[in-house]
């Protein structure tokens, strides 16, 4: 028997961002179920692939399942940029800071994830950062400001990035009940964390339909250095 129950709005219906809900649910002969979403502009047009993850945190009475036994990842420093622009980690996993740039870098977060500052270290060197607590970290240069980078650190491996077209899809799923979290580059987490989904699974998919939200369509993440301050370009910079 197919049982699928929703608890309270993830948001708030304000004019900004609302959910458009359309709930599917289809038998399959799997055990697991399936989480559909899309992300769509509150605009009119089409938007931009924006970096976004959603993922399950498992209520009481429902297992968690293990991560993978993953513990080590690499953000790398070329041309400088951060790759990968975003990486979904185990609570504890350790990520590398490789410089492969003919030039200095300085690797700094200041959120709610993990604060940390590599300091000034040179090209062909490496430091590395053990990302001991949940919650989302945004990576940047304290002295190339184009560079950002996003590493979100999990309790659950329950978790999905969206693809081009700004969609989510989640699969086996156990059956049991979890609470849903979004993710999405540019949208405030205050925001983000006005409410939380309860959803329950038992089998097959549930399609939650759209999910608009106040998505940024230049692309690019506005901030200031590692002191607070706007960056100062310097022009004599061997950097």
């Amino acid at each position: 028997m197919r049982n699928t129950r929703f608890g309270k709005c993830l948001f708030c219906v304000i004019a900004l961002a609302s959910w458009t809900i359309s709930p599917q649910v289809r038998a399959s002969e799997s055990e697991t179920a399936e989480l559909r979403l899309h992300i769509a502009s509150p605009k009119s047009g089409k938007f931009r692939a924006v970096p976004a993850v959603i993922w399950l945190e498992p209520a009481p009475g429902t297992p968690a399942l293990p991560f993978a036994p993953q513990r080590h990842f690499t953000l790398l420093q070329k041309d400088r940029m951060f790759v990968p622009h975003l990486q979904v980690i185990p609570v504890g996993a350790v990520v590398q800071f490789p410089n492969a740039d003919p030039f200095f870098h300085n690797v700094f977060s200041l959120f709610e994830g993990k604060r940390f500052d590599l300091g000034l270290y040179e090209a062909g060197s490496t430091k590395s950062v053990t990302f001991s607590r949940e919650g989302v970290s945004y990576i940047f240069c304290n002295i190339h400001p184009e560079m950002s980078a996003v590493v979100l650190a999990l309790r659950t491996p329950l978790y999905a990035v969206a693809d081009e077209s700004n969609s989510f899809i989640l699969r086996n799923i156990p059956p049991g009940d979890y609470s849903l979290h979004v993710w999405i580059e540019g949208v405030p987490q205050s925001f983000l964390d006005q409410d939380t989904r309860r959803l329950h699974f038992a089998f097959g998919v549930t399609d939650l339909g759209q999910l608009a939200a106040p998505v940024s369509r230049t692309g690019s993440m506005s901030h200031t250095n590692e002191f607070g301050k706007p960056y100062t370009p310097d022009p004599h910079s061997i950097y």
